[in-house]
Order: structure tokens, then sequence, then C-alpha cells
């Protein structure tokens, strides 16, 4: 049977989860939640690069994106930070919605599925 590794797991969550070659992160929020949704974006990229590295792997394996917006008209701000983010050519199947998000500051959340 596979193992499953769950990183920093508490009693509601883990930052990741990888089985079976595959690795499954929590929903990213930025730690500075005054930054614009640009800033946040390039703050959850930073902590998700971090994510992946861990896991032995990173972004030109992403198989898929979930993406929430406090205000859908963000993405044009997420976007620019997501494509500069991405080599060219390894964009991941993805999903972005506008959502009420847990805490009202948080003005973008990110979640993925990648592989090793």
């Amino acid at each position: 049977m596979s193992k499953i590794l769950r990183t920093e797991p508490n009693a509601i969550l883990s930052k990741a989860v990888e089985y079976h070659g595959f690795v499954f992160t929590q929903g990213v929020v930025a730690g500075d939640l005054s930054l614009d949704a640009e800033g946040q974006t390039k703050d959850i990229l930073t902590q998700i690069d971090a994510i992946l590295e861990e896991h032995g792997t990173d972004n030109t394996r992403i198989l898929q994106a979930q993406i929430w917006l406090k205000d859908i008209k963000d993405r044009d701000a997420l976007n620019r930070v997501w494509s500069a983010w991405l080599p060219e050519g390894m964009a991941p199947a993805r999903a972005c919605v506008q959502a009420t998000l847990a805490d009202p500051r948080v003005l973008v959340e990110i979640m993925l599925i990648t592989t090793k």
C-alpha cells in the first residue's frame, strides 16, 4: 500500500498531501493580507514554490489549479502574476471563480494538484 505523506497537518487540514506521486496543496492565501490582489498573488506563489520544492516538484508539473477571487474584477491582476510565474507552455487545467472567502481581507486563494 502506498504511503500518504501529510505536510504540517493540524486538526482541520494539511499544508499538502502527497500520494502516489501526486501533491495536493491546501488552499494557499497570502501571509500579508494588507496587499492588493497582485501582491497577494505574488505572496501565494512564493509560498507554493516552497511547498512544491519541499515535495520535490515545481511549477512545471502542475496538473490542475483552483483559484478563488474575492472580486472577479481582480482576475487581470492575478493573471499578470500567474502568467509570469508559469513556464511557457506549462499552463494547467484551471478554474477561477469569484467566492466569499473565510476572511474578508483575503483577495486570492489558490489550490493546486501537481505530480512529481
